[in-house]
């Protein structure tokens, strides 16, 4: 009896087809792709319906004067770009913030992370500077900002040194914790090995200490913007700073809204180049911490 049950169970049941390696690969990138059209449309709405809020209560219940709205900082956006600004073109404006911020951030970069790998690795120059290293992450910026107009003047240079001052800590901090965290054992080894400390350096802590260098330069850049901005609203010739500043000047809060999405487009084209040259120079490292990357 439960012979012949078997046997009817058996007939009845489904048959599940096995899936191939390209099936299953190719299932795996279909879902991908629905996800990410789902992640970027569910963006796309909350852009909208802050953007649709924003207009309505300005039009309704607020003052644009004072707080603007998204209609007229497009058409001060439309202005610029096709009419040019009361300082020249738009486009010299931009040139003149992202060559100021590229140049602070490349001299801010090489300096945070030779100082911060060779203090990482000596205890005692650590222990000797690093007072005069908290004391001058302290001072506020736009201090020094004021300082750097009154030496170099309102040109390239007092931009460049704020923006120096800006990235060189940033990157400092995560490059000098960086070159501790190297595994002493591996460090012994190699010296056993007879490496030098030059060798010790570039072949081994210089490669372990990459991960937290490359993940300072994402917020560094951020800063490298901030500071050139800074140095731009505290006195020049030309700039975004310089933009926003005169549009807080003459009340136009529409223009203070345009520089700060032009500012927000550089430095998310940046945070992009960024990533793909973590993504090239990182490609050894695990991939499961690419998901937390992108929170």
């Amino acid at each position: 009896m439960s012979h012949n049950v078997i046997e009817q169970t058996a007939a009845t049941a489904p048959e599940f087809e096995v899936e191939t390696e390209d099936q299953i690969l190719s299932r795996v990138r279909n879902n991908a792709r629905k996800n990410k059209i789902r992640t970027w449309a569910l963006r796309a709405l909350i852009v909208l319906a802050w953007l649709g809020s924003w207009q309505l209560t300005a039009t309704y219940w607020i003052d644009p004067f004072f707080y603007s709205k998204p209609s007229l900082i497009w058409d001060r956006l439309v202005e610029w770009f096709t009419k040019g600004t009361q300082f020249g073109s738009i486009w010299l404006q931009l040139y003149t913030t992202v060559q100021e911020a590229v140049l602070g951030f490349a001299i801010g970069t090489v300096a945070g992370v030779v100082l911060g790998v060779l203090l990482g690795r000596s205890r005692y120059w650590a222990d000797v500077l690093a007072p005069f290293i908290k004391a001058l992450n302290a001072v506020p910026r736009i201090v020094l900002a004021s300082l750097f107009i009154i030496w170099f003047g309102l040109g390239l240079q007092s931009k460049v040194a704020t923006v120096v001052v800006l990235v060189f800590f940033a990157v400092f901090f995560n490059a000098f914790t960086g070159a501790r965290e190297v595994d002493g054992n591996v460090i012994n080894n190699a010296r056993i090995l007879g490496a030098s400390r030059g060798q010790v350096l570039g072949s081994i802590v210089l490669p372990s200490a990459t991960t937290w260098i490359l993940s300072s330069l994402h917020t560094a850049f951020g800063f490298a913007l901030i500071g050139a901005v800074v140095g731009e609203y505290a006195g020049a010739s030309k700039g975004l700073g310089l933009l926003i500043s005169n549009a807080q000047g003459t009340f136009d809060a529409a223009g203070i809204y345009a520089g700060m999405i032009i500012i927000t487009v550089v430095a998310l084209v940046a945070e992009w180049l960024i990533g793909l040259a973590e993504n090239r120079l990182l490609k050894w490292r695990p991939s499961q911490s690419s998901s937390a990357h992108g929170i």
